[in-house]
């Protein structure tokens, strides 16, 4: 079973100052789980974790995986204003981008960031730019199928990301020639996996390419990135993924190829933003209407511009109805948002409690690519950002928009003034 790190009590007193909905976040879940993935690297010296800003842009919680040792993976402009914002710097900042704007390398540049290439073309792109940085990185695509136990995990030949083989051994040989030192090498070949057996794969396969491009390039590797792609259980019933069996995955393949070829003062990265917020977010939201036709809707105060998911992929979301836990799930009911889109559900055909107008629902596993993915389809405007502190206070982390933002941008006008 999953159980939210709110009960209806805290709720009901959280919804009196804050109302439904409204994204929460558990500081002490977070913390906790920084600190796992921490250990689980700390065999190498190097490791550091860039959580991807993208899953939860909130300097709030960039800053509190600041304080875990933590850096930040940025992927545009305004992701890396952001970080520079919350303190970050230098090799702290991690910059993968693809179609990447001028501005945006400028900045990164500016920051000191790591930056990560994302095509053979940006090569001379950034050294006509702003010039090559002595450290810089690649990103490689095998192309095909990522396959593990005969199941394809995902299909990276599609996927418009990185360099191809003889592509990266080429870009790493003119980088050495315009004056880079050091180098990274970075890969992204599966997302949302559950199963502790990729990152140790992909690592292997990224351990034996350093080998071949060190041996035929000259080029020594500063880091090898591990990128995100671990994902988690949103399923009940589902296993989770052991990061601490992971990590001794990782460390395995580590003293088997690199070590031998010389390699052992590389540093290990990752990027996760999935593994490391989702399950430490809520969406809290209202029972507002009961529609009663060729089947049974409950509609609620918050849809699918506060959380996408559902709509866009068909993901699920485990469901808690507050103070109802221990009740039986004899009903069955479509819970949908109110946006003129029929995909605007949050669960199909699924099994709850008979539920009643003002029921709290907890949306389970939004800490990562929930509020980040929300947009303002028929008007309507994103909502508040919580976060439960470590001694069960909450605090205002972003307000929920006004129609006087949703208007902002007409301030060339007077239509919307008055």
């Amino acid at each position: 079973m999953k159980t939210p790190f709110i009960n209806k009590e805290q709720a009901e007193s959280i919804i009196k100052q804050y109302p439904t909905p409204f994204h929460i976040y558990d500081e002490k879940g977070i913390r906790e789980n920084a600190r796992r993935v921490q250990k689980a690297f700390a065999w190498n010296k190097g490791f550091k974790e860039y959580f991807a800003v993208k899953a939860t842009p909130n300097p709030f919680i960039l800053k509190i995986l600041k304080e875990e040792g933590c850096g930040v993976d940025c992927s545009s402009y305004t992701e890396l204003l952001m970080s520079r914002a919350c303190g970050f710097s230098g090799e702290e900042i991690m910059f993968s981008s693809n179609v990447t704007p001028a501005e945006d390398y400028l900045l990164a540049r500016e920051l000191g960031a790591n930056i990560n290439l994302d095509d053979f073309t940006h090569i001379d792109y950034l050294d006509r730019l702003c010039g090559i940085p002595k450290l810089i990185c690649c990103r490689y695509n095998p192309g095909g199928k990522f396959e593990m136990h005969n199941q394809i995990m995902d299909n990276p030949g599609d996927a418009k990301y990185g360099f191809t083989k003889s592509q990266i051994i080429e870009g790493f040989k003119i980088l050495k020639a315009k004056g880079a030192e050091q180098f990274g090498l970075h890969s992204f070949l599966a997302s949302n996996t559950v199963t502790d057996e990729y990152y140790p794969k992909l690592a292997e396969i990224l351990f034996e390419l350093a080998v071949e491009i060190q041996k035929e390039t000259g080029c020594k590797f500063k880091f090898i990135n591990l990128s995100g792609g671990v994902g988690i259980a949103y399923r009940p019933d589902q296993r989770g993924n052991d990061i601490m069996k992971i990590g001794e995955g990782v460390r395995e393949a580590y003293e088997r190829i690199l070590i031998p070829n010389g390699m052992g003062d590389v540093a290990i990265y990752t990027e996760m933003g999935r593994f490391m917020l989702a399950p430490y977010g809520h969406l809290v939201t209202k029972v507002l209407h009961f529609k009663h036709i060729y089947k049974e809707y409950a509609g609620v105060d918050a849809c699918a511009a506060n959380l996408m998911r559902p709509a866009m992929y068909g993901a699920y979301h485990h469901i808690t109805v507050l103070g109802k836990e221990d009740l039986p799930c004899d009903r069955v009911y479509d819970v949908t948002g109110g946006l003129c889109e029929n995909n605007d559900k949050f669960a199909i055909d699924r099994p709850l409690p008979e539920l009643e107008v003002g029921d709290i629902l907890v949306i389970h596993d939004t800490g990562a690519h929930g509020f980040a993915m929300g947009y303002n389809y028929n008007g309507k405007l994103r909502s508040a950002e919580l976060l439960l502190r470590e001694d069960n206070s909450v605090q205002l982390i972003r307000r929920a928009e006004t129609p006087s933002d949703y208007f902002a941008t007409f301030d060339f006008c007077d239509l919307f003034k008055k």
